[in-house]
């Protein structure tokens, strides 16, 4: 018997490699489709709350999933002019930050000159050597374009299947309850997809809420400060917000590298990133955790550790959607007995200080 639980568990392990291998190999499929069922399972409670009121669950769907393309597409119109300027002017950027941070440069210019040095003897031993062969790149343009379209497609998908997911109502959860073979299972199944869904959505729906309004502020205090096209940081901190821990220094960087571009005084250039890292922190500590509420806050640790690992595995946008999928998981476990365990090593809640103690001594026989 325990030769065949050994089996047993190395099957499992592969099979759990296998999907991560198969997950890397396949982002490109798997990322729209996931991205698909998460923007369902954010409008459903909207979707659910207007057929309350009589509007049908395809018109809700539609109309909910057209205003999203029509946000995403002023974004775009409004952003990416901006944007394509300011990617032009980076170089010119470099330099006038490196200007003016130059007493703090000085050493890293030194450490580069030694090593350029020590590369040019390098390439005069070598030079009776091979010769080096270089491979050309694609072409800015022509990579541009092939982002474009790719994102296009991966948007049209995830739009689409948000649709058809929010206007079949409760037709996909009756399909995936009448698959379990026993009343049991059928009530467990049943339960499990409403508490996802519910707790999901309540999760995604205030995070992208918390989001809006942190890039709201960023952009009018930007503004204040006089800060050109403030609301393209605004935008910016939206995004990153999703970002947990890596989007905010991220932000803090960004802004602080243009302001210090606009900004003749570096004293004053500094208000940007300082405010902008004030924002952020009051937001992560202590406006986030007040809105979501302890049952659905995480470990602190087991994000971390996510968000490194899907964004080892699919970049920026594993990140991106490391946290909804840490939550997906934590509800699931929370619902099956064997999984319980690890549900509550993912949550955040602390254990009372009752279960930690020390078992009661056994009694002396007289």
């Amino acid at each position: 018997m325990e030769h065949i639980a050994s089996i047993r568990r190395s099957l499992q392990l592969l099979v759990l490699i296998s999907l991560f291998v198969t997950a890397y190999f396949a982002k490109d499929l798997i990322l729209p489709i996931l991205l698909g069922f998460l923007l369902a399972l954010t409008l459903s409670p909207v979707v659910r709350a207007m057929f309350r009121i009589g509007i049908p669950y395809a018109v809700s769907a539609f109309l909910l999933v057209f205003g999203t393309a029509m946000v995403i597409l002023a974004v775009v119109l409004l952003s990416a002019g901006t944007v394509a300027s300011w990617s032009n002017e980076i170089p010119q950027m470099g330099q006038e930050i490196k200007e003016k941070l130059s007493g703090v440069s000085d050493a890293v210019e030194t450490m580069r000159s030694a090593s350029e040095e020590v590369d040019k003897l390098g390439a005069q031993e070598d030079a009776q050597g091979p010769q080096e062969v270089i491979v050309r790149q694609p072409g800015l343009l022509d990579t541009a374009m092939d982002t474009v379209s790719s994102a296009g497609a991966s948007l049209a998908v995830i739009l689409i299947l948000a649709l058809f997911l929010l206007g079949s109502g409760e037709l996909f959860y009756l399909k995936m309850v009448q698959s379990m073979p026993t009343l049991t299972g059928k009530k467990r199944a049943l339960q499990t997809v409403y508490d996802v869904e519910k707790r999901v959505s309540r999760y995604l729906l205030t995070i992208a809420t918390i989001n809006a309004g942190l890039g709201t502020v960023v952009g009018i205090y930007l503004t204040a400060l006089g800060l050109p096209s403030a609301y393209i940081w605004g935008i910016a901190a939206f995004m990153l917000n999703f970002l947990p821990y890596i989007g905010g220094i991220a932000g803090v960087v960004l802004v602080a590298g243009f302001s210090l571009v606009t900004f003749d005084s570096v004293g004053y250039a500094m208000l940007a990133p300082l405010g902008y890292l004030f924002l952020t922190t009051l937001e992560g500590q202590i406006i986030t955790p007040w809105l979501i509420g302890r049952r659905l806050e995480m470990n602190t640790v087991a994000v971390f550790l996510t968000v490194v690992f899907w964004g080892w595995l699919w970049g920026i946008a594993g990140a991106l959607v490391a946290v909804p999928f840490l939550v997906v998981f934590k509800v699931v476990c929370e619902n099956f007995e064997p999984l319980q365990t690890i549900g509550n090593f993912l949550s955040a809640e602390q254990v009372a200080p009752d279960d930690m103690r020390q078992p009661p001594k056994a009694s002396t026989s007289q």
